[in-house]
């Protein structure tokens, strides 16, 4: 999803191992923001441009269209306030592109079911009192915020428990019970009523600015 030499913001990069990734394959400018010190620290030592700082507050600071694109990967449930970090990704960047554990999954449906107790599973794995989780939500879910925010889904892989892509639409009817995890390319809807052309107000290009 995200376009060679473009230049990304990682928000909740943890040890910097994506952003370490795309710039070895894909030639990319990137950034981190991590709340963790451990995880910084990983980060600086793979290399990697990383400051500390909350996704849910932090994220005020950053100029509008610095980034082609801003990443939040398995992150957003652990936020305070996800709508507001989604607007403001999307205010800093051209195209934000978010992953998160379904909480919709058969799986998790049917450990509530039938033992009557908060979910662990793979993609959820810690228990109830120990999660970093908040704010639990299924595809469904943030496919109708998405919408009522009036967010452009331009792409979304429904994944398996391994991470692994499956063959279902993130936005078809099966995904939400048959994917633990789902990544979605949203962008902005201009003005008009259209989708925002191609690349945002950068054009999708990294043109050598820094923020």
């Amino acid at each position: 999803m995200v376009t060679p030499g473009a230049r990304v913001l990682d928000v909740g990069c943890g040890d910097g191992a994506l952003l370490q990734y795309l710039a070895v394959t894909k030639g990319v400018d990137g950034r981190g923001i991590e709340l963790s010190m451990a995880g910084v620290r990983a980060a600086v030592r793979r290399g990697v441009s990383v400051i500390q700082g909350n996704a849910d507050t932090d994220l005020a600071d950053y100029p509008g269209g610095a980034f082609d694109y801003a990443i939040l990967s398995q992150t957003l449930q652990a936020t305070q306030r996800p709508r507001e970090v989604l607007d403001h990704l999307l205010r800093v960047a051209a195209h934000a592109i978010v992953s998160f554990p379904n909480f919709g999954f058969w799986k998790a449906r049917w450990h509530l079911v039938s033992k009557g107790r908060m979910p662990v599973t793979p993609g959820l794995p810690e228990e109830w009192w120990e999660t970093p989780n908040i704010h639990f939500c299924t595809i469904k879910d943030f496919v109708a915020l998405a919408r009522r925010m009036d967010l452009v889904i331009e792409k979304g892989v429904a994944l398996n428990e391994n991470g692994t892509v499956n063959r279902l639409s993130a936005t078809g009817p099966w995904a939400n019970l048959l994917s633990a995890q789902a990544v979605f390319l949203l962008r902005r809807r201009d003005p008009k009523g259209g989708p925002v052309p191609n690349g945002g107000p950068n054009g999708g290009s990294n043109d050598g600015r820094r923020p």
